[in-house]
């Protein structure tokens, strides 16, 4: 049972990483989750975490498939936790089809975004406790289908229903693995960290995270799988959204008042972290990519400030 409670605050007797039959957690170590959707007749691995532990996910995948071939990779948005290790899966397995959004294919294309991804893999892997020389295959990243709102994807008696979920990024997707009913979030509608806690990284638009958790609160799953977390117990799904909105108004009355005091974003940066870079984001990433990060948030909410 993972029920770390000292760590996430969990829920009593729950274990979050104890998904529906066809779902299988293949993730190797730091970064995001990364997850098996094994079909009838194809299997799909959605996100493939950072570089450094592509080994390990090799290896767990390989274990899972048994024989079997690897047909997809599904890419919930192009950050380097999510990604990173993109290149080794595409190494063991070739044939694999790539499918993100219309813009992750752009940015792919583009050499400063896949630098940047190196770059905080490597910064990654050192803070991690990585050893010795660390390289990324050439090649590896990039789209291979296109995916858009509405678009299904079969593996055979199931199928995988694609949303469009922007906010976080303008390339985040939601996935659902049908008929089952779990649907898989992308960052923009939060990533739950207990039972009465969220994280909330909207990181390009507010009104678009505000749309895009309309649209998946009202496709009516039967279980949610929040990134960097895990399964939530399908009691709480309503809760979910209740959180998220309650978080997202948090982080706007927090960014808010700095706004009003007319303090410069070097100086609202400086209060951010103070307030929320902690031990817990410690074991998650890189400081230098948590500031990246808020300072998009920031931008995010001055935007929304101006607007109101």
């Amino acid at each position: 049972m993972n029920t770390e409670r000292d760590y996430f605050g969990m829920f009593s007797g729950f274990d979050r990483f104890e998904f529906p039959e066809g779902v299988k957690r293949v993730t190797a170590g730091a970064g995001g989750e990364a997850l098996l959707i094994l079909g009838s007749r194809k299997a799909a691995l959605l996100d493939c975490g950072m570089a450094f532990c592509a080994a390990g996910l090799v290896d767990n995948v390989k274990r899972e498939l048994a024989g079997r071939a690897l047909d997809y990779v599904l890419v919930s948005h192009t950050h380097y936790d999510h990604i990173g290790a993109l290149p080794f899966v595409k190494q063991a397995w070739p044939g694999a089809i790539t499918a993100g959004a219309e813009h992750a294919e752009k940015v792919l294309k583009k050499q400063g975004a896949i630098k940047t991804i190196n770059s905080l893999g490597e910064n990654a892997f050192r803070l991690f406790g990585g050893n010795g020389e660390f390289h990324v295959p050439c090649g590896g990243f990039g789209i291979d289908l296109v995916v858009r709102d509405g678009d299904r994807i079969s593996l055979g008696d199931e199928e995988v229903a694609v949303i469009e979920a922007k906010g976080h990024t303008d390339c985040s997707l939601t996935f659902v693995f049908e008929p089952q009913g779990i649907m898989f979030l992308s960052e923009s509608t939060g990533v739950l960290e207990g039972a009465e806690e969220m994280h909330i990284s909207i990181l390009k638009d507010f009104r678009d995270a505000m749309a895009s958790l309309e649209k998946c609160r009202d496709y009516g799953a039967r279980r949610l799988v929040s990134p960097h977390y895990g399964i939530v117990p399908e009691r709480y799904n309503s809760r979910y959204w209740e959180l998220f909105l309650s978080t997202a108004e948090y982080y706007r009355d927090f960014l808010f008042e700095l706004f009003a005091q007319g303090l410069t974003e070097e100086e609202i940066l400086e209060k951010y972290a103070d307030a929320h870079w902690d031990d817990r984001r410690k074991k998650e990433q890189p400081k230098e990519a948590f500031l990246l990060n808020v300072r998009n948030i920031i931008k995010v909410f001055r935007k929304e400030w101006e607007l109101r």
